[in-house]
């Protein structure tokens, strides 16, 4: 029995928006991801019982074995996050987070300099939005709970700085992805001269949302700009109520590891150090791989385009657990706490791969559903042509939080706003590809069933659904500069102008937030 074409029909919304309504208000994100993919395949083979089962069978079963082999890519990313969660057990074992957190008291003085530094840490691992979740969580976090930071803001700050530092730096997964998907729109539409590099370099002061939810960001942490659900989580927090999702307990009480008492620094961070330097060096490796088989010259650009990031974040994590374990072995002898630490790593981050499952699965129902040509045809309507990269912006946007996918928004809606571009007016090719960029990481912030959103929770120890309603607001603000910026980028070509537009729209949203909060 074949499949219900949804791809004209406002039906295909109804899945993903079911998901995302009963996730909010039950909290129970499994449950309201599982109602979401039983209905997406009911609708698909019109309620027709047995077909659905088997769809619904299939796309489960999918994550771990795809046509002839092993699905790599999606138990190599589920590997990452269990290894993550072994090498963070075993760094709080070694009484290195610890002697950590002792010397983080000693030089970081203040809970704004906590929010700085993971800032910071966020923006400089900026290879891959997952492994920048994670392991900066896993860094940070510690700092974080002296100082009383909520996990909540913890996300917030995990999140903000992913993505929108990922999409608009070339040598990162998301950068190589984007770049090779612009070549190859150039080169239809007849922009060779422009070059795909060059042309990702022009888009970048053009991606408003990316530039300008940093600089909230920093604001949010600098000045203490914390509003309604987000505030609440600070208030909570400063009283001490720091709750660890993950383990279903406040922080230190699930599981009573055992730590050492002559913990180092250097064994919190020589295993990242290692993860991150085998975790580039495998990106690069593999990527050269997959050149020398098209037969084409080396280049890092080129190897970062066609690099396995789900294969070097595995394996990366797989050096940086050696590591750590050796580094403990050395330190203490005690083979039996690596193995305390490997199930209580695993326990902790069990639920994290369920959603994270999950979502995959009613993100492949999604697509077959064509939620996402559905919204792109929204985008064919008559509009003026000066409004194109603000409505791109806006639809990019419903559909990346419809689906819960900036990747797969991009690969939809980047080919529609070329095509668009070309039969409206080519001088706004390069804005109107921006707009859909910084669409997608919009929506992909405020969706609960965003794989990036589920991490950075995750990487946070934050309840998921605490952290996508305390960043909404300030995705919302930011959504706001954009659609200021892209409306003048329209009527006037001037990306200057643009940015100014948006930087006064940011001063008023600033200075109205001071206003209300008492920093």
């Amino acid at each position: 029995m074949s499949m219900i074409n949804y791809s004209d029909s406002a039906m295909s919304l109804l899945p993903p928006l079911i998901a995302i309504f009963l996730a909010i208000v039950s909290r129970h994100v499994l449950l309201s991801l599982a109602i979401g993919i039983i209905l997406a395949a009911l609708l698909l083979f019109n309620f027709n019982i047995v077909h659905s089962t088997e769809y619904v069978q299939s796309q489960f079963g999918s994550i771990i074995w795809k046509d002839t082999g092993f699905n790599l890519d999606k138990l190599y990313i589920l590997g990452f996050i269990l290894l993550l969660g072994m090498i963070t057990a075993l760094i709080t074992i070694s009484g290195a987070t610890a002697a950590f957190a002792t010397w983080a008291k000693e030089r970081i003085r203040c809970k704004r300099d906590a929010k700085l530094l993971t800032m910071l840490l966020g923006i400089v691992i900026f290879i891959d939005d997952y492994f920048n979740s994670i392991v900066v969580g896993a860094v940070a976090r510690p700092i974080t709970d002296r100082f009383y930071v909520s996990r909540a803001k913890l996300a917030y700050i995990l999140d903000s700085t992913a993505a929108p530092i990922c999409v608009i730096s070339p040598i990162s997964s998301w950068g190589a992805y984007i770049i090779a998907l612009i070549g190859g729109l150039l080169t239809t539409h007849g922009l060779v001269q422009i070059g795909q590099f060059n042309a990702f370099v022009q888009m970048i002061p053009m991606n408003f949302y990316a530039l300008f939810a940093l600089a909230l960001l920093f604001m949010v942490v600098y000045w203490g700009l914390d509003i309604g659900p987000m505030l609440k989580q600070e208030q909570a927090a400063k009283k001490g109520m720091l709750f660890d999702e993950l383990k279903g307990t406040p922080p230190g009480e699930a599981t009573e590891l055992p730590q050492s008492d002559n913990g180092s620094k250097l064994g919190l961070f020589l295993p990242i150090f290692l993860l991150v330097i085998a975790t580039i060096a495998l990106m690069i490796h593999s990527g050269a791989n997959a050149l020398s088989a098209q037969s084409r010259a080396f280049s890092v650009l080129g190897a970062f385009e066609n690099t396995n990031v789900a294969f070097s974040l595995f394996y990366g994590a797989s050096i940086g657990f050696i590591a750590t374990a050796l580094f403990f072995l050395i330190q203490s002898q005690n083979v039996k706490h690596i193995f305390i630490a490997v199930i209580s790593g695993i326990r902790s981050m069990l639920a994290a791969v369920w959603i994270l499952i999950f979502a995959w699965t009613i993100a492949s129902a999604i697509s077959d559903m064509q939620t996402g040509k559905y919204m792109a045809s929204l985008a064919a309507q008559a509009v003026p042509i000066a409004m194109l990269p603000a409505i791109l912006f806006l639809l990019a946007g419903v559909a990346a939080f419809a689906t819960g996918t900036s990747w797969g928004t991009f690969g939809v809606m980047l080919p529609i706003a070329a095509d668009m571009a070309a039969a409206a007016d080519i001088s706004l090719m390069l804005p109107m590809l921006s707009a859909v960029l910084a669409g997608a990481v919009f929506g992909d912030h405020c969706s609960p069933i965003s794989d990036t959103t589920i991490l950075s929770s995750t990487g946070a120890h934050c309840h998921h659904i605490d952290h996508v309603l305390t960043q909404l607001p300030y995705a919302l603000m930011t959504a706001t500069i954009s659609v200021a910026g892209y409306l003048v980028l329209g009527y006037t070509g001037s990306v200057l102008m643009a940015l100014a537009m948006c930087c006064i729209v940011f001063l008023v949203i600033i200075a109205k937030l001071k206003q209300n909060v008492v920093c």
